[in-house]
C-alpha cells in the first residue's frame, strides 16, 4: 500500500503562538484559517503526551496552496533548542516570491534574524534565482527565494504549466 495523497500541512513548535502568528501573517503574508485550544484526547494522544494542553493556529501559506499549523504547548512544558540548517531532522520553509531584493528591502528593518542576505543562484538547477534564509521568532528557519526564469518553481510562481 502507498500513500497516495497530497501533503496537507506542515506544522512547528513555538514559544509564544500570538507571537508566531504575527510573524507569520506580517513578515512572510500568511492568513489565518483558524486558532485554538486543545487539551487531552486525540491531540494528547496523537503528539504522545498523555495530557497534552496547546494551542495551535492553522494559517494558509500567501497563494493559499499549503497550510502551517503551528502548536505551543501549555503541557508538557516545551523545550527550546537550537535549530541550524546543519543539523539533522532540521527543516525549513520555502516561499516563492517574484522580487527578492523587494521583500529583503521591506523586512530587513524588522529585528529578523538572517542567516544571509540576498543570495544569486549561479549553478545547478535553480541557476538564475536567487534566495536567502531567516529564522522566526522561535530560530525556525525559512527560505524566501526568487525562481530563475524557465525554472519549474518559476512557473509555479507565475500559473504557468
Amino acid at each position: 500500500m502507498a500513500i497516495r495523497g497530497a501533503v496537507q500541512h506542515t506544522g512547528f513548535t513555538v514559544s509564544n503562538l500570538a507571537r508566531s502568528v504575527d510573524f507569520y501573517v506580517r513578515i512572510l503574508g500568511c492568513k489565518v484559517i483558524m486558532t485554538q485550544e486543545k487539551t487531552g484526547g486525540y491531540i494528547a494522544a496523537i503528539v504522545g503526551y498523555p495530557n497534552a494542553s496547546l494551542k495551535m493556529a492553522h494559517l494558509s501559506d500567501p497563494a493559499g496552496h499549503h497550510v502551517i499549523e503551528l502548536f505551543e504547548y501549555l503541557v508538557p512544558e516545551m523545550v527550546k533548542t537550537n535549530l541550524e540548517p546543519r543539523l539533522i531532522g532540521n527543516a525549513h520553509l520555502c516561499f516563492l516570491v517574484s522580487d527578492l531584493n523587494a521583500i529583503y528591502d521591506a523586512i530587513k528593518d524588522e529585528g529578523i534574524t538572517f542567516i544571509s542576505g540576498p543570495v544569486d543562484v549561479d549553478t545547478g538547477a535553480n541557476a538564475g534565482g536567487a534566495g536567502l534564509y531567516l529564522k522566526d521568532p522561535d530560530g525556525i528557519i525559512m527560505e524566501i527565494f526568487q525562481p530563475g526564469p524557465g525554472t519549474e518553481a518559476y512557473k509555479l510562481l507565475h500559473g504557468e504549466k
